[in-house]
């Protein structure tokens, strides 16, 4: 017997969804705009190398708010993109996959390293409601002239604050504060910039 998650609230599971709160992902509306937010990451890594502006149109229509003089390398992984902002003259190597359920805020001045993981999803650690599929997730917050190295992977619900480092392949799991460099799984501060 399956239980009804959503007995008394009328909204949609995008509704939910849009609100951070507990929904299910296979709704078609939710589908629709996960292949919209494909197609349009497609067009752009091809036309990446063979018209610079028309993948600038691109990249301005598949994200939610693009900075001026940003440079975001294909491949580019989002769920839906319309919830990523990017600021002024960050630099994206290839292969971020940005998971934006949630809202997910780079700052300006930003290095953004290959294979780089935004990921905003979270599922519930009890069996029955993860079985039921239901998700949701937490904001992302990267803030002014951060690099984060290769391979970081920033879980939900996470801020890294002005001018800090993470170190490559760092898995940041909670806040890390402005002005420091951070290593490790999970990542912890050991330096003060």
């Amino acid at each position: 017997m399956s239980t009804d998650h959503f007995a008394d609230d009328p909204r949609t599971n995008l509704e939910r969804m849009l609100a951070g709160d507990l929904y299910i992902a296979d709704h078609p509306d939710i589908a629709r705009l996960q292949r919209q937010a494909m197609r349009l990451a497609a067009r752009y890594q091809a036309a990446y190398l063979e018209d610079p502006a028309e993948a600038r149109t691109l990249l301005a229509e598949l994200l939610g708010s693009a900075g001026e003089d940003i440079d975001v390398r294909p491949p580019l992984y989002v769920d839906y993109g319309s919830n990523i902002s990017i600021g002024d003259r960050t630099f994206v190597n290839y292969h971020l996959t940005a998971l934006d359920v949630a809202r997910i805020t780079i700052g300006e001045d930003c290095q953004i390293g290959p294979n780089v993981q935004l990921l905003t999803p979270t599922h519930p650690v009890e069996p029955e409601p993860r079985r039921a599929k239901l998700e949701a997730a937490l904001p992302i917050t990267i803030g002014d002239n951060v690099w984060l190295g290769g391979g970081v992977i920033v879980c939900p619900g996470v801020t890294i604050g002005d001018n800090s480092v993470i170190g490559a392949g760092a898995v940041v799991t909670k806040d890390i504060p402005a002005d420091v460099v951070a290593v490790g799984n999970p990542a912890r501060p050991v330096r003060t910039l």
